[in-house]
């Protein structure tokens, strides 16, 4: 598939209750969070937009911009919607929105591309990984053709990502990783810590 026609969004907007703070902010290893993500994917992209109502910190590049959600406190839902109006609002030629949670420091571009080899574009308009009978709702290729359902069904109060896959019709790509989690996310403290154990001991 053409890379050119797909857009890059990190869905940075949650409120990281469990977490205390924002956790895009923390450090990991002298990194930020957020900044694990978008060094894997920045090189996939011609433009990448980070969703997040808070004006925080990232990668600097030219490629790199925050938006923030046209409105607040619709959840990860509300992240793509907002990175598919950008598009149209801004007379942009992309198809596709490829979104990314913030908060993933193990995930490599290795794992997109694969998972982009593996679509039929044809046969969806939604694409999510699964992993080890796990679906990834957050890693997902989302046709902007989708923008005026998701909108309705937003403003009917839909709000789950996983509920509302379902009813449009998602397909899945499989993969399966034996040594690692590469969707590990970091949720709270002590997600943390052992995020940080981890990296020690590769």
């Amino acid at each position: 598939m053409d890379h050119n026609n797909i857009l890059g969004a990190v869905l940075a907007g949650g409120k990281s209750q469990r977490f205390g703070e924002d956790k895009s902010q923390v450090m990991l290893e002298g990194k930020l969070l957020i900044d694990y993500i978008l060094s894997e994917i920045s090189s996939e992209f011609r433009e990448i937009l980070v969703v997040s109502n808070n004006k925080i910190d990232f990668k600097n590049s030219e490629k790199i911009s925050r938006i923030e959600d046209f409105k607040k406190g619709l959840g990860p839902l509300g992240g793509v919607l907002s990175a598919m109006k950008w598009v149209k609002e801004n007379n942009k030629n992309y198809k596709w929105v490829s979104t990314f949670p913030a908060d993933t420091p193990f995930f490599k571009k290795e794992i997109l591309q694969k998972f982009y080899k593996e679509i039929e574009i044809e046969k969806s308009k939604l694409f999510f990984i699964k992993s080890n009978m796990t679906r990834h709702n957050i890693f997902g290729l989302w046709s902007i053709d989708l923008l005026d359902k998701l909108e309705e069904d937003l403003n009917k109060g839909d709000r789950k990502v996983e509920l509302w896959a379902n009813s449009v019709g998602v397909k899945v790509i499989d993969m399966d990783f034996k040594n690692i989690d590469p969707f590990f996310n970091i949720n709270t403290k002590q997600d943390l810590e052992k995020a940080k154990e981890k990296l020690k001991n590769d």
